[in-house]
C-alpha cells in the first residue's frame, strides 16, 4: 500500500453521516437482546463512542426507560455529577417540557461542606441534588462517588429517582459502583465493567429525549 497517496476526503451532509453510521452500527450489533427502545440507547451510546463492547454491556431496569420519558415529559430536573454532561445534554428538548439541568458540585455551599467534612464534592452535591430534585434523572458519568453515594442514599429511603443513568468511566470504583446500581430495584441505565464517561451518559440521555418527542 502506498502511503503517499494523496487523502481526498468526501464531502457529505451531517444527516448522511450520521444515517450511514447507525446503518454500519446496525450491521455490526446484528442480533441482540434489548428491547427496540433500549436499543435506540444503545445504538446512540456506541455512535458516541464507537465502542461496541460498551454498548452491548448496557443494563436497563425493566421501567428504566417509561420512568425516564415520564420524567422529562413531566418537567422534572436532570442532575449531572459534572458540567461536561450540562453542556453536551439537548437542553431544548428538555425544558420544552419544563425540565432543566442542574450540576451542584461547583456550588459554594457544597464546596465549603466537603471542605468542612473532608469528603468530596461528588458526595456533597448528590446531598444537595436529591433536596432539590425528587423523581428527577440523575446522570452520573464521571464520578463513582457520586453514583456511590445516591445508592447510599436511595437504600436509606431518602431519595427516590425518577431515573439514574450511572455510567461513570474509571479504574477505582467505575465497575463496583455501577455492579452496586444494578442491584437496586429502581429505574436505571448503566454498564458492565469500567468503561462510560460523560459523553455516553449525554448520549444515553439524549435518546431518552428523542424518545420523549416521539411519544
Amino acid at each position: 500500500m502506498d502511503f503517499r497517496t494523496e487523502f481526498k476526503p468526501v464531502t457529505v451532509q451531517p444527516q448522511q453521516i450520521e444515517t450511514v453510521s447507525f446503518q454500519i452500527i446496525d450491521e455490526e450489533v446484528g442480533a441482540h437482546n434489548f428491547t427496540p427502545q433500549q436499543y435506540k440507547v444503545a445504538q446512540r451510546v456506541i455512535h458516541a463512542s464507537a465502542d461496541f463492547e460498551l454498548g452491548k454491556s448496557l443494563l436497563f431496569h425493566r421501567d428504566a426507560i417509561e420512568s425516564g420519558i415520564k420524567a422529562i415529559k413531566s418537567g422534572k430536573k436532570v442532575v449531572a455529577d459534572v458540567q461536561m454532561i450540562q453542556s453536551g445534554v439537548n437542553k431544548a428538548r428538555i425544558e420544552k417540557y419544563g425540565g432543566e439541568v442542574k450540576v451542584y458540585i461547583s456550588d459554594a455551599d457544597v464546596v465549603e461542606e466537603a471542605k468542612c467534612l473532608n469528603t468530596t464534592r461528588a458526595i456533597i452535591s448528590m446531598r444537595k441534588a436529591i433536596r432539590e430534585a425528587e423523581g428527577g434523572i440523575f446522570a452520573i458519568g464521571n464520578a463513582p462517588t457520586a453514583l456511590l453515594e445516591l445508592i447510599r442514599l436511595v437504600k436509606e429511603g431518602e431519595t427516590k429517582p425518577g431515573l439514574v443513568i450511572g455510567l461513570p468511566v474509571g479504574f477505582v470504583s467505575a465497575a463496583e459502583s455501577k455492579e452496586e446500581l444494578a442491584k437496586l430495584d429502581i429505574p436505571f441505565i448503566t454498564n458492565i465493567g469500567r468503561k462510560g464517561g460523560s459523553t455516553v451518559t449525554v448520549a444515553a440521555l439524549n435518546a431518552l429525549t428523542l424518545l420523549a418527542e416521539q411519544q
